[in-house]
């Protein structure tokens, strides 16, 4: 199938409340006169098969500096799922080549975004030939032809997919394509649209010994994240999709689905060189760079993209009942946590991410959102807000109703 242009981004029309602050718990917004909307119907993730703590990490590299080994302890991670250059015969670990990382990065990818795939459209009750269009997204490495190319053959989706490649744009990346995922699946109602989220972040790692790679070194993990959304052209949250569909009306009762409502961005250009990753001459090979101000630059600028997000909705943030932010490091989540004012318990997936696998880059939210479903906390009517900070500096935000 040949992807339609993808029309403007749907946002909350007229059907809101009036009075900020008033809505009964549970109770769902009528969006009657708003048109069909884009429901995440399937999400799954999946990581490499080793994962490691941070103190093996510390042991198996050998490193004594008590600076750089502090970072890694006192990072709120216990492990990270992790594909680590091979052990050479005198038990140190091999240097790999920057085209070493590249095959790392394919083959990794591709095998832990078709399982995270096929796990989405198998919660979706879907299968691989009813999906119509599939965005890839990572940071991790270069690849032509990308991910979207390679998951069509190599799982065995439909040749006439859509595709759409998003590289290079770091953290925030997994809402930027997100929400090209939902314009296409509202202007085609009725097909599935699947983004799919793989980062290899061991395929970036520099080891050199400095205090710059030891913080991204200490904080990144390998795992891969998908959705599969779609819109229902009778404009109800969702319906049976496909021949494979399984759901029932006691189905839908006990797992809401969370419909798009609306997107929020906030690019910090006086920060714009914050967070990126470029070529190192002396490792010859990518690096990543994070400044030490980058938690406070993104939480000093969270209120006034939130504030926008429910801007003419009629919501305030305390009628957010669950909050999915990029587990980005301890120093950022505490960052967004006090300037808006959030409570430990709403960022619970969020550290719990950050503490079971580290920084994800852009598939980290969804694992929080695998994580709050699997809870059976979510009921129909709640509010959720989707957040989301990478290179730029950027921070992408979503209202989500379920």
């Amino acid at each position: 199938m040949t992807a339609t242009a993808p029309t403007a981004p749907v946002s909350l029309a007229a059907a809101v409340p009036t009075t900020p602050g008033t809505r009964a718990p549970g109770q769902r917004l009528s969006t009657a006169n708003a048109g069909p909307r884009p429901s995440v119907v399937g999400f799954g993730t999946a990581t490499p098969a080793n994962s490691y703590t941070q103190r093996e990490m510390l042991e198996l590299f050998g490193i004594e500096d008590p600076r750089i080994r502090s970072v890694f302890l006192n990072s709120a991670i216990e492990r990270r799922y992790l594909t680590l250059p091979p052990e050479l015969a005198d038990g140190t670990r091999k240097t790999e080549t920057q085209g070493e990382l590249l095959a790392k990065h394919k083959e990794q990818g591709i095998r832990t975004g078709r399982e995270a795939l096929e796990t989405a459209l198998k919660r979706a009750g879907l299968a691989l030939s009813d999906v119509g269009y599939l965005c890839c997204v990572t940071t991790t490495g270069l690849l032509t032809p990308g991910f979207s190319a390679h998951l069509v053959k190599d799982a065995g989706l439909p040749v006439s997919t859509g595709r759409l490649d998003v590289v290079g744009m770091g953290c925030n990346a997994g809402l930027n394509a997100m929400a090209a995922v939902a314009s296409w699946s509202a202007a085609n109602p009725g097909q599935a649209a699947v983004m799919v989220c793989a980062e290899v972040c061991s395929a970036a790692y520099v080891f050199d010994g400095t205090m710059r790679t030891s913080v991204v070194n200490s904080l990144f993990g390998d795992g891969a994240a998908a959705v599969v959304m779609v819109t229902d052209p009778a404009g109800t949250a969702h319906a049976a999709h496909g021949a494979h569909a399984t759901q029932t009306a006691e189905a839908d009762e006990a797992a809401p689905v969370g419909t798009v409502l609306k997107a929020a961005s906030r690019i910090i250009t006086e920060a714009v060189d914050a967070m990126r990753y470029d070529w190192d001459d002396e490792q010859g090979k990518f690096s990543f760079f994070l400044d030490r101000d980058v938690p406070y630059v993104v939480g000093a600028n969270a209120e006034e993209v939130v504030d926008r997000l429910l801007g003419g909705t009629g919501l305030e943030r305390a009628d957010i009942d669950h909050w999915l932010v990029h587990s980005g490091g301890k120093k950022v989540i505490d960052s967004v946590k006090v300037n808006l004012g959030l409570s430990t318990y709403a960022l619970r997936h969020t550290t719990g991410v950050l503490r079971d696998y580290g920084n994800l880059s852009s598939g980290s939210f969804l694992f929080s959102y695998e994580r709050l479903m699997e809870e059976g906390r979510v009921r129909h009517g709640d509010y959720g807000v989707l957040m989301t900070m990478g290179p730029g500096s950027t921070i992408e935000t979503a209202l989500v109703q379920w």
